[in-house]
């Protein structure tokens, strides 16, 4: 008896650890599920998030970054980092701008040659429409108002932190290479010309730190809310009606970045100084490039 005793006890003992260590497993597998189902949320959001402002968070954060690299500097860059980064700045230019006309172009080799060349003539007919709107002429305007301010702010004279972020601002936002990069950006999630761009910028801010100081930086919002604004406008907006009017998928988004791609290749001949382009002139084959191809169908 004292022997069944002790083999009941033992068994109710083991019993009991057996359900306990299982309750064990079992809410640790439910907090597994939890916290992976919260990473997946965490990633699905931040996937939204960066799948339709990523290129306009990149060019913002550009310019804080070039803000306190150029606090940080005791020296202005040399002439030979100067060029070093023009060139790679230019060579990422045409390479990203023909990435994207290639990645845009689809089908047989006739049919990707006509959609080439439908983009083509959506940026010659862009540009002589951006002629007759003055485009170019209004770009320079504010082009020529944010370059007196710096000349004036490179004298003794009085500087107040309005007028740096101001004038950063203009330069920042009237970059049509900015307004490329914020569309080709919405319409298919194509960041890389704001990536370049950012670049360029945190290049330029290193400069104007050392004119206006620290609150030139803070030219990174309205530059986030603007390209931020034209993304989401672009993607929310734009795309859907694009693709609803498409005879193939995606056919008309293509288009667009296909011209988009063509005037990014121009932005390299001005960042190499070859020829004085008016880019903004072109800027109106964006709207054309989607027109001409449900046209030609």
């Amino acid at each position: 008896m004292p022997c069944e005793k002790y083999r009941v006890g033992t068994q109710s003992h083991g019993l009991r650890g057996l359900v306990f260590v299982s309750a064990i497993c079992h809410g640790v597998k439910q907090a597994c599920a939890a916290r992976a189902k919260i990473f997946r949320l965490a990633l699905c959001a931040r996937a939204a998030l960066s799948g339709r402002v990523t290129g306009a968070f990149l060019n913002a954060i550009g310019i804080l970054l070039g803000g306190l690299w150029g606090l940080a500097l005791r020296k202005p860059l040399s002439l030979r980092t100067q060029v070093f980064f023009r060139s790679a700045l230019g060579l990422s230019v045409i390479f990203f701008g023909w990435r994207l006309v290639w990645l845009s172009q689809g089908g047989p080799f006739l049919s990707a040659l006509a959609q080439f060349l439908t983009a083509l003539l959506a940026v010659t007919l862009g540009f002589w429409t951006g002629k007759l709107l003055h485009l170019q002429k209004w770009s320079n305007r504010l082009g020529r108002r944010a370059g007196n301010v710096i000349a004036t702010a490179q004298t003794n004279a009085p500087r107040e932190a309005g007028d740096g972020i101001a004038a950063c601002t203009v330069l920042f936002c009237a970059a049509p290479l900015g307004w490329l990069g914020a569309v080709t950006d919405g319409l298919s999630g194509y960041c890389w010309l704001l990536a370049v761009k950012a670049i360029m910028d945190a290049l330029a801010m290193t400069s104007f730190v050392k004119i206006f100081r620290w609150p030139a930086a803070l030219s990174a919002l309205p530059v986030l809310v603007l390209l931020g604004g034209i993304t989401l406008g672009c993607r929310l907006g734009v795309a859907p009606f694009l693709d609803a009017h498409s005879l193939h998928e995606h056919t008309l988004i293509n288009s667009v970045n296909a011209a988009a791609g063509l005037i990014a290749c121009a932005v390299a001949l001005v960042i190499f100084e070859v020829r004085k382009v008016e880019l903004a002139n072109f800027l109106p084959g964006l709207a054309l490039a989607p027109l001409l191809a449900w046209w030609f169908g």
